[in-house]
């Protein structure tokens, strides 16, 4: 198992995707100063392998999805964060919350161009302006959460409640269901 090293995000703008760390230098001081990063190997970077290789638990990780709903030729997007625990509840909650007759995970290079992020490490800091971010309520009442840092190579450690004080968050009961 591997060891990580916590380090104030504030200070570590190099384990940022760029919009991260601009997102992250936008908030008040004592919010920020609350939100460490880690750096990671980034071929560990998906959920499960992170949490083996550093002793992690899946049920802190949360997942931060990026999903397109359409009604017509209108498309909306949201990044919805999940705990890695649960399945997001795509075609009920979510496609609910955006008004669409479809809601459908957006696809890989859309995601990516978007948020400026790589994929495997996009998190709720630093999405579009115009995008909802929807919080499963698991996620927001944690004292301690997981996320992407916008990179691979890194990961985000901070308070559930850091997350739902972000500007537009939402946190919704029921977003994700737990796993089968």
């Amino acid at each position: 198992m591997s060891a990580l090293t916590f380090l104030p995000a504030v200070d570590h703008p190099e384990l940022l995707a760029a919009p991260v760390a601009a997102a992250i230098d936008r908030l008040p001081s004592d919010i920020a100063a609350r939100i460490e990063v880690a750096e990671v190997d980034p071929a560990l970077a998906d959920t499960a392998a992170f949490c083996a290789a550093y002793g992690q638990s899946l049920d802190i990780s949360a997942n931060c999805l990026v999903v397109q709903g359409t009604r017509g030729a209108d498309v909306r997007t949201a990044a919805c964060l999940a705990l890695a625990t649960t399945r997001l509840d795509v075609n009920g909650a979510v496609r609910k919350l955006l008004d669409a007759r479809k809601a459908t995970f957006a696809p890989m290079d859309d995601a990516v161009s978007q948020t400026g992020m790589e994929y495997g490490g996009i998190t709720p800091f630093g999405i579009p302006d115009d995008w909802r971010l929807l919080l499963d309520a698991r996620v927001a009442a944690l004292p301690r959460v997981i996320v992407g840092a916008g990179i691979r190579g890194a990961k985000l450690f901070l308070p559930g409640e850091v997350l739902a004080s972000l500007p537009g968050a939402e946190i919704v009961e029921g977003l994700a269901k737990p796993a089968a």
